[in-house]
């Protein structure tokens, strides 16, 4: 059944405010304290917003085959988590998680441990989440709902305005320290940014208690082991090329030492016989 993108952009605040409830649930459990998790400062985190909307627009079709839907929503919101991982890095110069040290990793965004529970978040939002939303807004005149649609829209517009320019201090500030001679260590340096972020604002302490793991990614280090690496390949192209070379030439002396012994058996040869 088909909705109209005003109950699809709230059933994506549904599932946004749901996650950012579990995400902190999840911290008072893990960390026993309450944490306002996400990149936004509002009660919502989009990337359950986005993963829970993909999964219904893509992946419903799917109904009758849960089993499916399961190992489909995985790679989905596997795919939607490694790629958010890897432009928040480009972008803001930070790895704002990292999953290196458990099993099952890919590149350390996202890992075995993260991606199970997407697929049962599949089956949830399928089976459970959207029939009972959809029902629900469908009741709702028209009008009110592109009323609230319109209010959580600039709200989360001005929302993303401000924590981009919020989260952009982590770049700033990673920038800063590496050009004032901070030793050239991603681990001293990520400190200090989050350090020096938790003694500014009261937003800038809760991007970095929402996420304390927080690493500074050094462009000019990545540049250095380009460089490095460049440089290593051209020193081992150099270096085959002599080699070979070297080989060329001796397997030329050996050539000319053999026809030069075979001249002068065959000389031989053609002497013995003259005798005869």
């Amino acid at each position: 059944m088909e909705y109209s993108i005003t109950i699809y952009f709230l059933l994506f605040m549904i599932l946004a405010c749901s996650g950012w409830i579990m995400e902190m649930i999840l911290q008072v459990v893990q960390r026993h304290k309450i944490v306002n998790r996400g990149f936004l400062i509002g009660p919502y985190c989009p990337i359950y917003g986005f993963g829970g909307l993909f999964i219904t627009l893509f992946l419903t079709q799917f109904k009758e085959h849960p089993i499916l839907l399961f190992f489909m929503a995985v790679m989905v919101c596997g795919i939607l988590e490694y790629l958010t991982s890897y432009f928040m890095e480009k972008i803001f110069h930070a790895r704002w998680w990292d999953y290196s040290k458990k099993k099952f990793n890919l590149h350390g965004r996202i890992c075995l441990g993260t991606v199970i529970p997407f697929g049962i978040m599949g089956i949830i939002v399928i089976y459970l989440v959207n029939p009972f939303v959809f029902a629900i807004l469908s009741n709702v005149p028209e009008n009110v709902l592109n009323m609230i649609a319109a209010t959580l829209a600039t709200l989360l517009l001005i929302d993303s305005i401000v924590s981009y320019r919020i989260i952009s201090n982590v770049k700033k500030t990673t920038v800063k320290f590496n050009q004032e001679g901070v030793k050239d260590n991603t681990e001293e340096i990520s400190t200090k940014v989050r350090e020096t972020l938790r003694n500014q604002s009261f937003l800038n302490r809760r991007l970095v208690d929402a996420f304390p793991n927080l690493t500074a990614i050094l462009k000019e280090q990545g540049e250095k082991i380009k460089r490095k690496t460049a440089e290593v390949k051209e020193e081992v192209a150099n270096r085959a090329s002599e080699v070979k070379e070297d080989i060329s030439n001796r397997a030329s002396e050996m050539k000319e030492g053999f026809v030069s012994k075979a001249s002068e058996v065959k000389k031989e040869i053609s002497k013995k016989i003259d005798k005869k």
